[in-house]
């Protein structure tokens, strides 16, 4: 097996045989609370008008989002763990828009399987990937915006690999380094609402969810649903 570990935009479009498009902080944490809070599946949008005309046309119940970290105007939810961790979405079509972890996903043209990547969902997303035999995975760590590579996603993409290859890293070691890194300062800035320091601790609590965020291409749309071991 052929592991491949891609980062930003350009990794998300070099991709191929199964992907995996990583976002920790927040995309696909937020989208595993979501399946673990009912939602039947989630459309992933690239752009924000984009998704407040799908749900005018009814293509799903509720918008989750963010620009600069903030709610877009006329969402009913950020991108934020927080936000929805205790809301009930039964049986719901979400629309989900980000800068990083949904563009990236929209933009995988050349695999033949797309998976979205967290901690959250880490060890259900291995065993989903094994489950193929693939001959090559393709680890794309979105970073900020998709441009700038961090190292919540760069570790997670290292840590991914590392249980494709048989070996269990230490993972307080590896949260220890994600909390001293960069995009961590700012979830510790009461300055700064739009990221919760709660935010950290729901990403970074490894294997919270026993399914696989699977990613499908069907009606000119990109859709995620929980993939159960």
């Amino acid at each position: 097996m052929q592991i491949n570990l891609l980062s930003q935009l350009s990794g998300a479009l070099e991709a191929e045989g199964i992907a995996v498009v990583i976002d920790v902080f927040r995309c696909f944490t937020t989208q595993a609370i979501a399946f673990q809070n009912g939602a039947s599946e989630i459309i992933l949008v690239a752009e924000i008008e984009e998704a407040k005309k799908m749900k005018n046309e009814g293509l799903g119940y509720l918008l989750l989002g963010e620009v600069g970290g903030n709610k877009p105007e006329g969402f009913d939810f950020g991108n934020s763990p927080t936000d929805i961790l205790n809301e009930n979405f039964s049986g719901k079509k979400l629309i989900h828009s980000t800068r990083a972890g949904t563009v990236g996903a929209t933009s995988v043209k050349n695999a033949d399987v797309i998976y979205g990547g967290s901690f959250a969902v880490a060890s259900a997303t291995v065993a989903s990937i094994l489950r193929h035999n693939p001959n090559i995975v393709s680890l794309v760590s979105m970073g900020l915006e998709g441009k700038i590579r961090t190292d919540e996603d760069e570790q997670c993409g290292l840590y991914l690999r590392n249980l494709l290859q048989g070996r269990l890293p230490d993972q307080n070691a590896v949260r220890s380094l994600i909390l001293v890194s960069e995009e961590s300062e700012k979830y510790d800035n009461d300055d700064l609402p739009q990221w919760p320091k709660s935010d950290t601790e729901i990403a970074l609590n490894f294997d919270s969810h026993e399914f696989a965020i699977r990613i499908f291409n069907e009606n000119g749309m990109v859709v995620s649903r929980p993939e159960y071991i």
